[in-house]
Parts: structure tokens; C-alpha cells; sequence
């Protein structure tokens, strides 16, 4: 069967950005500034977006590109006879479905959302009163379970056309809509009345704060979210790298979508800081910025309905390009493994996944008695858990581990294939640094993220 395309350099740098551009970006990159001395963090997120994201982005291109393969097949590929490389690739799909286990419900979360803030559910609320109906849609097994299958079997439905006419044709109109949007959002937040303290807020080095909270915990911070705002270490990325020709290298191509995503997450902040400021919002209050800050925002805002909605739109965009590319992904494995047809692929995973995200989604609710991690916690909790401190960390060592290794695809061999093309080349003097440095900030990103986590 021959292997599809992608039909432009824009589609394949819209999907791989909206593979990257997730909640993460709108969400916790703001708060994750407000606690940590605000400009200070965002150059040294910068700083390790470019040590760290781009040379595991472009490995994870090229070992796309170079086996032609998804990334449950590429060690196959790749690899040398009889060496066992191949069992990581079963890890990254695994991962790809645990993480659609909880993204699928975030992504039905933000569609409830977008609808309650366009019908005018949070308007005359307090505080307490907006907190009341987050606190109500969770509860809802009926709501949680049909908005998640909406995401599910409209994801799934998009998918089965073919990539071009599906998932490359829809993530590209909702990535330039996303932007767009981004953009409104982003104008009118620097008309309001606390944009100055706002922006000053988000966008000067805070040196004090940053002693405050710990200059060790300051740079891990940083270097965590550089890290996890990528998607990589599951192979997402090397599925897109499988369904391009070798007319552009492929480190120009990974610093073009870093840009992107880098764009939307600090984007996000001049779009959430001004109106924080404007309002006497808690501008580092957490993952709660989202459900329980933004919508008292939008109810003292004039035409608050329609920025809400417009916002929650945008917040649905973000999720979906995630989900609609991630399923790409499964789907791709799918149909290396077993030969299936994109159409059949599509039924059994809907069918499957609408089963396997049933813990999470009702988790809030029904399951709401279980806590898989002890405390508080719930079934997003661990699966996230899962997925972000173990799956992705452990994942992108053991492909840079693979790229590097003369046992494994060879420095050599992924040279050749990551500089086909014009544009951006890999340095030879970079082996020194992808073999002996970067290993080692994954590993301390891996043990800093458990150890951090039981804490």
C-alpha cells in the first residue's frame, strides 16, 4: 500500500504545530510565568525550547522520514538485526492512547465551556457562583461522557477520509482560525484598563520573585515546560515526518513549528495577564485560570459573551488539533501492524477509545470515590501522570539514545537524512552535545519530575 502525503509544507507545518499547541500552551505557560518571575521565565523557557525541543524534534522527523514508517515500525526499520530498540515503539503507541484517555475528555471540557459562556450561563455570577458550575459540569457523568464521545467519534470521523482531505485539511483551517482568533483576543486585552500592570507583569524579569521561589525551581520549571510543550517522545512527530518528501531539511522545518508553538503559549499570556490585572484576578491561581478566573473575567467584560465564547473556541481549536493529530498517530500504527484500512482503523479505535476514556470522564463523578495515586487524586491524575512524567521523558531519551548510538540508527545515518533538502542543516560538532549533554537533562527532567511529583 503506498504511503500518503501531505499535500504542502504549510499542512505539514500546521499539523506538527497543532500537535504541539495543546491546553499546556494557553493554560499553563500563563500561570506557570505568573509564579515564576515573569519575563525571567520566559527567556530561559526560550533558552531550553532551543537546546532541548528542537534537536528531539528533528531526530523525531527524520527517523520519520528516513523509515517511512509509524512509530510502532520504524525501529524495524532502522534498527540492527536482533537488537530489541523495536519494543519502545509499542511503548509510544500505548502512550498515544493513554494520553487521549484524559485529552479527550479536556477537549469535551472546553466544547461545554465554550457553549455555557455563549449562552450566558456564567453572566451576573460571583466567584464562588463560577466555581459552583465547574464543579457541576464535572459532575455530570451524562454531560462528561457525551461531550467526550463527541470529540471521539467527530475525531475519528474526520480521520477516515483521507489524510489530505481529513485531518491536513481540517487541523490547517482550525490552526489559521486558532491564530486568528489568538490575535482578536490578544488586541482587545490591550485596550483594558490594567493592560499596562499586565503586560509589565508577564513580560519583566522579576529577579526578586525568582529568588522568592527558588532559582533551582525557577529553571526546572522552565526546562519542564520547554520540554513537555513539544508532544515529544510517542512518535507524533515522526508519523508527520513520514509523510513528507526530503525537498526541506529538517531542522529549519522543527524551529518553524517551535515558533508557532511558542507563539500561541506567549500570545496566551498578553491575551490572560491584561484582563487579570484589569479585573484583580490572581494572575498565578493555577490550572483553575481557565475554569474558575477567566469566566469572572469575561462576566465584567462589556460583550463578555462574546469574548468568552471567541476564547473558548480558540481553547477547543487547540485541544482538537491535538486530538486529531495524536489519532493520526494510533491510526497510522493501526494500520502498519495489522494492515487495516484507514475506514476500518478508524471504526475499532472509536470504538476502543470511547471505552478506554470512560475512566477519566466519569472520574469526576461516579468513579469519583477512587484515587489510583492516593489524596485527592482521580483517574486524569494518574494517567497524566503517566504520560508526562514517564512516557514522554523516558520516551525522548530512548530516541536520542537510538539516533546517537552506533547500535542503534547511527549519528552518520541520521545526519544525511535530517539535512536532505534545503534550509537549516544539523552541525557535525552538535553529535558531541546530542551524545553527552542532552541525555543527561533528560534524565534529571525524568527524576526531577517523579521526585517532584511525590513530594
Amino acid at each position: 500500500m503506498e504511503r500518503e502525503r501531505l499535500s504542502s509544507r504549510l499542512g505539514f507545518i500546521l499539523l506538527s504545530a497543532g500537535c504541539a499547541i495543546g491546553i499546556g500552551n494557553v493554560w499553563k505557560f500563563p500561570y506557570m510565568v505568573g509564579q515564576n518571575g515573569g519575563g525571567i521565565f520566559v527567556l530561559l523557557y526560550l533558552f531550553f525550547l532551543l537546546v532541548m525541543g528542537i534537536p528531539v524534534m528533528t531526530i523525531e522527523f527524520s527517523l520519520g522520514r528516513a523509515s517511512q514508517k509509524s512509530p510502532v515500525r520504524i525501529y524495524q526499520t532502522l534498527a540492527p538485526k536482533g537488537s530489541k530498540w523495536y519494543v519502545h515503539g509499542y511503548v509510544a503507541m500505548a502512550g498515544n492512547y493513554l494520553l487521549m484517555m484524559f485529552y479527550t475528555v479536556v477537549a469535551g471540557w472546553m466544547i461545554q465551556y465554550f457553549f455555557a459562556t455563549a449562552s450566558g450561563r456564567f453572566n451576573g455570577l460571583d466567584t464562588q457562583q463560577v466555581e459552583e458550575v465547574y464543579h457541576q459540569i464535572c459532575a455530570n457523568p451524562v454531560g462528561m461522557v457525551g461531550f467526550t464521545a463527541l470529540v471521539v467519534v467527530l475525531g475519528f470521523f474526520i480521520c477516515s477520509f483521507s489524510l489530505q482531505k481529513g485531518v491536513e485539511r481540517v487541523s490547517k483551517y482550525m490552526m489559521l482560525a486558532l491564530l486568528a482568533i489568538m490575535v482578536i483576543l490578544a488586541i482587545n486585552s490591550f485596550t483594558m484598563d490594567g493592560a499596562r500592570e499586565g503586560l509589565s507583569f508577564y513580560l519583566k524579569p522579576d529577579l526578586e520573585k525568582m529568588r522568592e521561589v527558588g532559582i533551582g525551581n525557577v529553571i526546572v520549571g522552565a526546562m519542564t515546560q520547554a520540554f513537555f510543550t513539544l508532544s515529544l517522545g510517542m512518535g507524533s512527530m515522526a508519523i508527520f515526518g513520514s509523510y513528507i518528501g526530503k525537498e526541506r531539511s529538517l531542522m529549519g522545518e522543527s524551529i518553524n513549528v517551535a515558533i508557532l508553538d511558542t507563539f500561541v503559549a506567549i500570545v496566551s499570556g498578553l491575551i490572560i495577564f491584561p484582563a487579570c490585572f484589569t479585573y484583580h484576578v490572581e494572575a498565578g491561581s493555577g490550572p483553575s485560570l481557565i475554569f474558575v478566573t477567566l469566566p469572572n473575567v469575561f462576566n465584567h467584560m462589556s460583550l463578555g459573551n462574546l469574548w468568552g465564547a471567541l476564547f473558548f473556541v480558540f481553547m477547543t481549536f487547540a485541544a482538537l488539533t491535538t486530538v486529531l493529530a495524536v489519532f493520526e498517530t494510533i491510526l497510522a500504527c493501526c494500520m502498519d501492524l495489522f494492515g487495516w484500512s484507514r475506514k476500518k482503523a478508524c471504526l475499532i479505535n472509536g470504538l476502543i477509545m470511547l471505552v478506554l476514556a470512560m475512566p477519566c470522564a466519569l472520574g469526576f463523578n461516579l468513579l469519583s470515590g477512587i484515587h489510583p495515586l492516593g489524596g485527592a487524586s482521580n483517574f486524569m491524575d494518574l494517567e497524566d501522570f503517566l504520560v508526562s512524567n514517564i512516557i514522554l521523558p523516558v520516551g525522548s531519551l530512548i530516541f536520542l539514545l537510538f539516533t546517537v548510538s552506533k547500535r542503534g540508527w547511527d549519528w552518520k545515518n541520521f545526519l544525511a537524512e535530517a539535512n536532505a533538502g534545503k534550509g537549516l542543516k544539523v552541525k557535525p560538532w552538535m553529535r558531541g552535545y546530542m551524545t553527552y549533554v542532552l541525555p543527561f537533562l533528560f534524565l534529571a527532567i525524568f527524576i526531577i519530575g517523579l521526585v517532584t511529583y511525590f513530594q
